[in-house]
């Protein structure tokens, strides 16, 4: 297992990861509002995940890998993967509501780690992790489905999409704005988080 020094490296790494986890979960939410309730819960075939499905695998894991972070396995015995990719939620506001209550478990549990917290080992199914590891390791999982989200949102909204990004055909002006602006060190996410 790594650890980290006692130093301000491992709060500005933190709080640059807390600023990654805010910004997909706002992509998330841009993607949603701009759905039908009937869209949400669209599947391009059996196989595939709606985002329903997908955002409620992603609470059931964030519930599951957040909650009593630093005390116990990250898979906790109460959580029903399986159950995850069962469509059992009739509501926008159901899923709406399961969303939110896994974004605040994971944001609560990052804005009570303290620098101290960042020598500690965490288990996930019984593998070690270093804090940052364990961070790291949702850092890139959760992303990937919020990506899948917006694929789908993208692809139910065609031509009525509204780009979350730089819209087609504006990456010129996009950058050139950018450059005529001063050197300065900030995180890519100032400015579009609330």
């Amino acid at each position: 297992m790594t650890h980290y020094p006692n130093n301000d490296l491992t709060i500005d790494y933190l709080i640059s990861a807390k600023k990654q986890f805010a910004y997909y979960k706002l992509l998330g939410e841009q993607t949603m509002s701009q759905l039908s309730d009937e869209a949400l819960f669209w599947q391009y075939n059996y196989e595939s995940n709606s985002i329903a499905l997908i955002v409620k695998h992603l609470w059931g894991n964030m519930m599951s890998r957040w909650t009593d972070f630093l005390t116990t396995d990250g898979e906790k015995e109460w959580r029903n993967r399986d159950s995850e990719f069962e469509n059992d939620v009739q509501t926008r506001e159901e899923l709406i509501a399961r969303w939110h209550a896994g974004w605040d478990c994971l944001l609560t549990t990052l804005d009570g780690l303290q620098q101290e917290d960042f020598q500690k080992e965490i288990f996930i199914r019984n593998m070690g992790h270093s804090v940052v590891e364990a961070i790291n390791r949702q850092l890139a999982h959760y992303p990937y489905h919020v990506g899948q989200i917006v694929f789908i949102g993208k692809m139910v909204c065609n031509e009525k999409w509204t780009s979350l990004s730089i819209p087609r055909g504006n990456s010129e002006a996009y950058n050139a704005d950018k450059f005529a602006q001063p050197k300065r060190t900030e995180h890519f996410t100032d400015g579009l988080l609330r």
